[in-house]
């Protein structure tokens, strides 16, 4: 990425735009690639030749069920994204839904795997504040190239900015330590450390309340 390019995407990601039904594929590329290296992803992903495509089709199923119930706002230009999904929106996945949804939690994970995808999912939902209505922060990820420069900083900060104006608190599950520190720059607090099973890697939730 060119030194031009870098500082037009930082830019773009202080204002971003929300992504419309066109930009689904889009987004699901930004995230699967800003995923590829994720402790806990790659913990219930298949780990054959196929992880990388099985990864890509998880996340066009996602974006898919995040347009419909939440926000994704993204860079004008793409290369990054952050999901959104009003804590109201959560709730046990309908049957039908379920079954349309495992030929590509299969594709995923593997027969092997699906399991500790399964536990990941109970882990979590376990965990999820139930007693104030917030924004969740499903996703935020940052294609490789132009990771280090800010970008995901600042595409957070401009959801904050409108959360904290709307007086509304967010919670979001880590699914890398590494990360930790950053949300804790914008003001996330860690309340849990959740481990789907015994050994596996953790997700640290982290809850954020609105900010004058």
């Amino acid at each position: 990425m060119t030194p031009e390019a870098a500082e037009a995407l930082k830019r773009s990601a202080e204002a971003p735009e929300r992504a419309g039904r066109s930009d689904l594929g889009a987004v699901a590329q930004d995230l699967s690639a800003a995923f590829a290296t994720d402790p806990v992803m790659n913990w219930f992903l298949r780990a054959d030749a196929q992880r990388d495509a099985g990864r890509l089709r998880l996340f066009h199923l996602l974006m898919a069920s995040a347009f419909a119930d939440g926000e994704i706002v993204r860079p004008a230009a793409g290369g990054a994204a952050a999901v959104w999904l009003p804590s109201e929106s959560l709730g046990p996945t309908p049957f039908l839904q379920e079954m349309r949804a495992l030929p590509t939690l299969l594709a995923a994970t593997g027969f092997l795997r699906i399991g500790r995808m399964a536990a990941t999912r109970r882990a979590m939902e376990a965990h999820h504040p139930k007693d104030r209505p917030h924004a969740y922060l499903w996703f935020i990820g940052v294609r490789p190239e132009a990771q280090g420069l800010g970008v995901g900083s600042r595409l957070l900060a401009a959801s904050l900015r409108r959360l904290d104006a709307e007086g509304r608190p967010a919670y979001l599950e880590s699914s890398n330590i590494a990360n930790v520190p950053l949300y804790r720059r914008h003001g996330f607090e860690v309340t849990a450390e959740i481990e789907p099973r015994p050994g596996s890697p953790k997700l640290y939730a982290m809850w954020r309340e609105p900010q004058a």
